[in-house]
């Protein structure tokens, strides 16, 4: 092993620097032929390498979300002195957290916004399809707060108050668990308030043919009814591609009906295209029941899904559209 040691150095005659590193962990270790377990290692390694990919992509959201609650904090404690003065404390936050997520999602997903003009001055519910995470949501309100400094509540699942550290960005970003109450209040004020009535069960167990899961919900409906506010349906293109689920998986879905958690695996992270089309608003009519204003919702956003929405969804389509050119829909 020492010969091989030596000509490492030996000039022009010198072996390959991966052979001389084999020589040089022979000896460090005393294992002979060690560039065979090497070589296995590295065939693994790129067997793997997709998998691991579509596993870890992931977590470069779950990161960003951390960035941002360690942002609030540190903005919590620079001001500190500013808030007995100030009526709205968090205003130097939102304005670095939706610069944070506007640019991930330009960089990253391409991410356009068509139909703001269909949102009103005034409050309204904007009622979306939920894809696998939220993410186009959060593109939308930091879109919406760079161009138009307006601000949109979304009602959320109660699971994601247990998220480890989430209290303070739930509590700056206006995420609120309901009651109806709540969100009829919150519009009251002249907000805007988002929702998604599939939830959890839609983002796990719907799939690339797009399925709405609202199953018999109203409630939203209702809401709309309570506060007098049109309905604004929004469904984004790709939202499917860009992450999907294990819940095409039987025992996935056994453990979700049984302990109503969110244990589906998620995987993707992909850099697709995504547009966000926000439809006609729904306005509000009295004479409308609640049944009937749900039913008129859910056709809207079929209608978007069948207008934008590419049936079935296509992952490395997705990817190709990142580099087409989009005719401006009628």
């Amino acid at each position: 092993m020492t010969g091989g040691n030596e000509s490492c150095t030996a000039g022009s005659t010198s072996m390959s620097y991966l052979t001389c590193l084999t020589y040089i962990l022979e000896e460090w270790t005393g294992v002979e032929d060690i560039g065979d377990y090497l070589s296995y290692a590295f065939y693994i390694l790129w067997l793997l390498f997709p998998l691991v990919v579509v596993f870890v992509l992931p977590g470069v959201i779950v990161i960003l979300f951390y960035v941002s609650i360690l942002w609030l904090h540190i903005y919590q404690r620079k001001n500190e002195i500013k808030e007995a003065y100030s009526h709205d404390v968090w205003i130097g936050a939102k304005e670095m957290l939706a610069t944070i997520w506007d640019g991930h999602g330009r960089i990253w997903h391409g991410y356009e916004l068509h139909g703001i003009e269909n949102i009103p001055q005034g409050p309204g519910l904007i009622v979306f399809y939920h894809g696998a995470t939220p993410v186009d949501y959060i593109y939308l309100t930091a879109r919406l707060h760079i161009t138009q400094k307006r601000r949109c509540n979304v009602v959320a699942d109660h699971f994601v108050f247990r998220l480890p550290g989430f209290r303070i960005l739930l509590e700056v970003l206006g995420v609120i668990h309901g009651p109806k109450e709540a969100c009829v209040r919150t519009l009251e004020k002249g907000h805007l308030l988002a929702i998604a009535p599939g939830g959890v069960r839609e983002a796990l167990f719907s799939d690339e043919m797009y399925t709405i899961l609202w199953s018999d919900r109203k409630g939203f409906a209702q809401v709309a009814i309570d506060a007098k506010v049109p309905i604004i349906p929004m469904f984004t293109q790709n939202v499917r591609e860009g992450f999907r689920t294990l819940g095409g998986i039987k025992i996935f879905r056994s453990l979700y009906e049984r302990v109503r958690l969110p244990l589906v695996p998620v995987y993707g992270g992909f850099p697709v295209k995504l547009r966000t089309f926000i439809g006609e608003p729904i306005p509000y009519d009295p004479n409308v029941t609640a049944e009937e204003l749900a039913a008129k919702t859910k056709a809207a956003v079929q209608a978007l899904i069948d207008k934008h929405q590419k049936i079935p969804g296509n992952i490395f389509r997705a990817l190709m559209e990142r580099f087409q050119t989009h005719k401006k829909e009628d």
